[in-house]
């Protein structure tokens, strides 16, 4: 080493070429981002924002509740006496949310589900304060994504983007009608993907994003730096419901294809392929000695399915749907309930230690009902209840009816059944099979109490 030159210059070229291995990275970072333009030398994002803004609305719903009385008005003597009228009048509510326009020719307009749950009407309120009565085209409570229609001239559509590219760490913008204020903008990043566990009923894969997202927002549009459309604002996490930093979007790829199935049919027709699974541990993995450590393990074919069609069978891993990787059940359900009934879907299966892709056929809910399968009463559809067979958790453990499958949104869901529960009981009389369970059903009154054993837990589910 040069005398000259001590030990302070070798760290001041180990610090220069630090700072260069930095601002290399931000320059890769910056290629793959936009630009912000700049005004007054400070980067800013009003000319993006002023020419998506007005792609966002204001949604007004109008809705009507029966008065809640005190007991005594029920009494016919006390309403004589007070000579109250016999039917109390509805109380007008009303309430706000927001949407975002995806189609300016057709005048379609994204929002969510809970937002026009229930309403009698819907307005919507443009940015440049025009307002129009909007039609809903249809509602989807399984991913609490709603279409609207409005008929108006010089409409402004965000453009879709992919949220399927999404990584964590992107900037996005939300943009909504937080408490009713008028249209607001928030920004933050991708905090999370593929979240799940907010409504247990639901088809989740939510985007999580600590851009502010408070009570309003909700229907509001998640946009990338690009200026596209990424998610629609649907739920938060806070006290009091006001936002920590926790925040969700459904993934726009979601949202589109199910506006596309509301725009036709009106409705989500969801199908199955007549599978039962559950997610590939690394332990089962081991124990079946497979190569693979991730994806869906097909526990179960039903008979006359279209997956018996297409060759699956029992012990096989589905990896994915389509080119997209399935890391587990959850993963599968989404894939699955986006695709129409009647559309063929490409699913690549671990067998031992072969892969294979196979063709399924979407078929209708109805395909593949297990043998052993009940008839459910009005207050439990939607859930496929059949016997115990080899493969499912509770087998060989306890006697009592599976629910196999329950579909978002349904009765059985919003009365409280969930996948993988066994019915063991129906109004203290004890069931170990579905033709026992149709005999406690039919003797059953108005009032239904379930013993439901799940997991290593038992409760009691009371339905009306």
């Amino acid at each position: 080493m040069n005398e000259r030159e001590g030990p302070c210059p070798r760290r001041w070229r180990a610090a220069a070429g630090a700072i260069a291995g930095y601002l290399l990275a931000m320059s890769a970072v910056h290629a793959a981002t936009p630009p912000l333009p700049l005004r007054d030398g400070i980067p800013t994002l009003a000319p993006l924002l002023e020419k998506i803004t007005p792609a966002v609305v204001n949604v007004s719903v109008a809705t009507t509740a029966p008065q809640r009385h005190n007991p005594l008005f029920r009494d016919p003597f006390f309403r004589r006496f007070f000579d109250l009228p016999d039917d109390a009048p509805a109380r007008p509510r009303q309430s706000a949310g927001s949407g975002v326009i995806v189609d300016a020719d057709r005048g379609f307009v994204l929002s969510n589900h809970h937002v026009v749950a229930r309403a009698d009407s819907v307005m919507v309120t443009l940015k440049d304060s025009r307002r129009f009565e909007a039609e809903i085209l249809g509602s989807d409570p399984g991913t609490d994504i709603a279409l609207l229609r409005i008929e108006a001239d010089g409409l402004t559509a965000l453009p879709i983007g992919d949220s399927d590219a999404l990584q964590v760490g992107d900037f996005v913008i939300a943009i909504g009608n937080p408490f009713g204020l008028g249209q607001t903008v928030t920004s933050g990043i991708v905090s999370a993907l593929g979240r799940s566990g907010i409504n247990v009923e639901g088809y989740e894969d939510f985007i999580q994003t600590d851009a502010s997202i408070n009570p309003g927002n909700s229907g509001g549009a998640l946009v990338s730096l690009h200026g596209e459309l990424v998610g629609i604002n649907t739920a938060i996490i806070g006290p009091s419901g006001g936002n920590v930093g926790i925040g969700f979007a459904v993934p726009v790829n979601i949202a589109t294809a199910v506006m596309r199935q509301l725009a036709e049919h009106g409705e989500m027709q969801r199908g199955k392929i007549g599978v039962m699974i559950q997610d590939l541990t690394p332990d089962l993995a081991e124990a079946l000695d497979l190569d693979v450590e991730r994806g869906a393990l097909v526990s179960r074919v039903e008979s006359g399915s279209p997956a018996e069609a297409a060759g699956l069978q029992a012990g096989d891993v589905i990896v994915a749907v389509n080119g997209s990787e399935v890391e587990g059940s959850r993963d599968l359900r989404n894939a699955i309930g986006m695709v129409r009934v009647g559309e063929a879907v490409e699913i690549d299966v671990q067998r031992e230690r072969i892969r294979i892709r196979l063709d399924v056929r979407i078929g209708g809910a109805e395909t593949g009902a297990p043998s052993g399968a009940v008839e459910a009463p009005p207050a439990l559809r939607g859930a496929m209840l059949r016997d115990l067979a080899q493969g499912d958790p509770a087998y060989g453990r306890i006697e009592g009816v599976f629910a196999a499958e329950v579909e978002p949104g349904s009765p059985a869901a919003r009365n409280g059944i969930r996948p993988g529960d066994v019915i063991v009981a129906v109004n203290r009389r004890r069931v170990r099979n579905a033709e026992e369970l149709e005999k406690a059903f039919a003797l059953a009154g108005e009032v239904l109490a379930l013993n439901i054993v799940r997991g290593n837990g038992q409760l009691f589910i009371v339905i009306r």
